[in-house]
């Protein structure tokens, strides 16, 4: 946040079961319109429309733009996880999700939820959460870049899948020039 970009993206889990929204979008107020954001599994589609709408900032959950020569593309939620979250998909709607942007190339993919079995995705030594779904993705549609979050403990990890450069940003973020 205090470097200077064109957009920025928070890709969920911006407060904990969705208290504290309001805290969140003063701090987020000051990139207003050039600040796209997904919900996590602590918040719904629908506290993040009504929460971008009030704040300024744009609802990136199943959208897509044009920058830089590149798609652009946004998914929030988690798959299924053991503390029944607000935004959680099936593995399969996920997948069905997902499939929207297969023809936008070249992509760059942010989600909230990390492809599953990678350090992306490893809450500690042999315990994974995140998604087959993402995964099968990322392998088969092979886009230029992926970032996500949702797992905390896996913060500022990196990874290539193929030819896909992917990173778990965290709280740190990450500064992607197109």
């Amino acid at each position: 946040m205090a470097m200077d970009a064109d957009y920025y993206f928070a890709a969920g889990d911006l407060t904990s079961w969705g208290r504290g929204l309001d805290g969140c979008g003063e701090i987020l107020r000051r990139r207003g319109d050039r600040m796209y954001v997904l919900p996590g599994n602590h918040e719904s589609n629908l506290q993040i429309a009504e929460f971008s709408r009030r704040f300024g900032f744009i609802d990136f959950h199943g959208r897509s733009f044009e920058a830089g020569g590149y798609y652009i593309a946004g998914l929030g939620y988690s798959t299924p996880t053991p503390f029944n979250t607000p935004g959680e998909y099936t593995e399969q709607e996920m997948a069905r999700r997902l499939e929207v942007f297969a023809k936008l190339e070249p992509l760059v993919l942010v989600c909230h939820c990390p492809p599953a079995g990678t350090d992306l995705d490893r809450v500690r030594k042999g315990v994974h959460a995140g998604s087959t779904a993402v995964r099968d993705f990322i392998e088969k549609r092979q886009p230029a870049y992926f970032f996500c979050g949702h797992i905390h403990e896996a913060e500022g990890q990196e990874i290539q899948i193929g030819k896909t450069l992917c990173w778990n940003v965290g709280r740190r973020g990450h500064l992607l020039e197109l």
